[in-house]
C-alpha cells in the first residue's frame, strides 16, 4: 500500500449542499429558510422565545447558588497511591505531599489541595494532604502510617 493509493471508503464524505444557486438546483429561490420574515434574515437567534409569552425559565423558581469561596479539591484514592509506591514512582519513605504526586504522574494539579479517598494501602507511609475521608483515615493508620493535614 502507498500514500497515494489511500482513498476514503465509498460513500464516507459528502459534497457540500450549495444553496440558492437558481431554480433548477432544487434548493434556490427561498435557500432552504421558507417563505419571508424573520427567520428567513440572517442575525436571528431566538432560542428560548415563546411569542410574547413569558419564557419557560422564567415562569418557574429560581433554587440554589453557586458558593464562590468553594475549594476544589484533587481527589486521590489510596489505591493509586499504592500503585505508584509499587511502580517505584513514589518513595514510600518520604511523605506525600500533592507535589510528590504530581511529580509521580498521580495526579495533574493540585488545585487547592489533595483529599485521599479510601483504598487498600499496605506501605507505612506519611501524608501531609488537605484532607481524608474516614476510611482512608483508618487505612492509613492501619498501615502504621500517618496523616497531617496540612
Amino acid at each position: 500500500m502507498k500514500l497515494n493509493e489511500l482513498s476514503d471508503a465509498p460513500g464516507a464524505t459528502k459534497n457540500r449542499k450549495r444553496v440558492g444557486r437558481g431554480i433548477g438546483s432544487g434548493s434556490g429561490k427561498t435557500g432552504g429558510r421558507g417563505g419571508k420574515g424573520q427567520t428567513a434574515r440572517s442575525g436571528v437567534a431566538i432560542n428560548g422565545f415563546e411569542g410574547g409569552q413569558m419564557p419557560i425559565h422564567r415562569r418557574l423558581p429560581k433554587r440554589g447558588f453557586n458558593n464562590i469561596f468553594r475549594k476544589s479539591f484533587v481527589e486521590v484514592s489510596l489505591d493509586k497511591v499504592q500503585a505508584a509506591i509499587d511502580a517505584g514512582k513514589l518513595d514510600a519513605t518520604k511523605p506525600v505531599t500533592g507535589e510528590t504526586l504530581v511529580a509521580a504522574g498521580v495526579i495533574r494539579r493540585v488545585r487547592d489541595g489533595v483529599r485521599v479517598l479510601g483504598g487498600t494501602v499496605t506501605s507505612a507511609v506519611t501524608f501531609e494532604v488537605a484532607g481524608a475521608s474516614k476510611p482512608a483515615a483508618e487505612a492509613i493508620e492501619k498501615a502504621g502510617g500517618s496523616l497531617k493535614a496540612v
